[in-house]
């Protein structure tokens, strides 16, 4: 959430910047400044009325005292006509920080001055290659041959939920889990601490880190208990920072954390979310970082940097890509995604997305620090995938098929104890 006072002080350079992100927040912004007006004039309403009330009673004592008694009655008269005047005041200051609130929770965060202006995909900015992302001609597609080798079962995962909840069976199991243990052992050797979340999170939870209101409606809501089925890892892990004050030495702290996650996608279908493209429930390992402000855009670089290591040692031909303002999500100041070539789809599939979220989320989870001179401050979060799993897995199945089998690259054969699928 946007601090009020960045409205206050520059009004009409949020409105251009969220402009970059296709949004118009004109209205929104001079809605809030509008409130922010009359919710400080109440407040001023309120100290002075207690300002007044506290004169009074301090003279009630002294006019009873000196026998003024009609005069001392008429004081306290005048206190009982302020307090009244001081609750009707109370509740309309509430109802107007309600306001205030409900408008501010609609304004996405700012882009990074870097961002690029676009309105899609198609206009993201490559700033990376590496690998060959020549196709193959006449491969199979990943879901003819995940049937081929009974390794995943997509009709057994209708049968059971629906569609978007696979079955993985056998090797591919046992590749699945290989590559969540891959990528936990990697973050933790790059001084991430491990940590296991619930699945499930309140409503504060997923209105802290941002997906509660904007993605509202792309979430699994278990309404009996009012729990969220978390779409991240991201989710849990930030908001074991909600309400805390760190100091310096705490930065920078670094979690990861495998999860199952889950996503309604309405309004998914097609052939390009066939398959493992798009899922409804699938695995991944998420890495979070809460940092300085002055060192976050480092940092930045430094997770991209760590999710492009493990697509090299995955031998996956990929690309980097900064988003452009109209791709990247309503939380995010800038944002890389890492994207795989696939031969048989002859695509690229995106694997993570590694973001810096400025203090837009810790202005909303109140996640703070003490600097340097003692002065309160908002810290920065970030997170990046490392990895999501359903499209590496597309790509590790297609771009490693031959006539006898899947190879599996080395990197994963200690963690498979198989070199093939076959």
């Amino acid at each position: 959430m946007l601090h009020i006072q960045t409205l206050r002080d520059n009004a009409n350079l949020v409105v251009e910047k969220l402009k970059i992100k296709n949004f118009e927040a004109q209205h929104i912004v001079y809605d809030v400044l509008a409130l922010d007006i009359q919710i400080r004039n109440l407040k001023k309403l309120l100290d002075d009325n207690l300002m007044t009330q506290n004169k009074l009673s301090k003279e009630i004592g002294m006019l009873f005292k000196n026998g003024k008694t009609a005069e001392a009655n008429q004081a306290k008269e005048e206190i009982a006509r302020l307090k009244t005047e001081e609750k009707e005041t109370q509740e309309t200051l509430s109802d107007k920080e309600n306001s205030i609130q409900e408008l501010l929770v609609l304004l996405p965060n700012l882009p990074h001055e870097s961002v690029p202006a676009g309105k899609s995909a198609e206009e993201n900015k490559i700033v990376y290659a590496e690998g060959d992302a020549t196709p193959f001609e006449n491969a199979l597609s990943h879901w003819d041959l995940v049937k081929k080798f009974d390794i995943i079962d997509f009709d057994m995962g209708t049968k059971i939920t629906g569609a978007g909840f696979p079955v993985y069976k056998g090797k591919g199991a046992r590749l699945q889990r290989a590559l969540i243990n891959f990528f936990l052992d990697a973050a933790v050797k790059n001084h991430y601490t491990e940590i296991q979340p619930p699945y499930l999170v309140n409503k504060d939870s997923a209105y802290a880190t941002g997906q509660l209101p904007d993605k509202d409606g792309q979430m699994y809501h278990i309404t009996i208990d009012d729990f969220y089925l978390i779409p991240t890892a991201e989710v849990p892990v930030t908001n074991i920072y909600r309400d805390v004050i760190l100091t310096l030495s705490d930065f920078p702290i670094k979690n990861c954390a495998y999860s199952a996650c889950f996503r309604r996608e309405a309004g998914s279908y097609g052939k390009d979310v066939r398959g493992l493209n798009r899922l409804h429930q699938f695995d991944k390992v998420e890495i979070v970082q809460i940092q300085h402000p002055d060192k976050s855009y480092k940092t930045l670089e430094e997770m991209k940097i760590y999710v492009m290591s493990l697509l090299q040692q995955l031998e996956l031909p990929f690309r980097v890509v900064k988003l452009c303002g109209g791709d990247m999500s309503f939380t995010s100041a800038l944002t890389y995604d890492m994207e795989v070539f696939s031969k048989a789809q002859q695509r690229w599939l995106e694997v993570s997305s590694v973001s810096n979220f400025e203090a837009f989320q810790a202005n909303r989870m109140k996640l703070r620090f003490k600097d340097e001179n003692g002065k309160t401050r908002l810290a920065h979060t970030l997170n990046g995938s490392a990895l999501a799993l359903p499209r590496i897995m597309a790509a590790l199945i297609e771009n490693n098929q031959t006539d006898a089998g899947i190879l599996i690259p080395k990197a994963l054969q200690s963690y498979t104890g198989f070199e093939m699928i076959d």
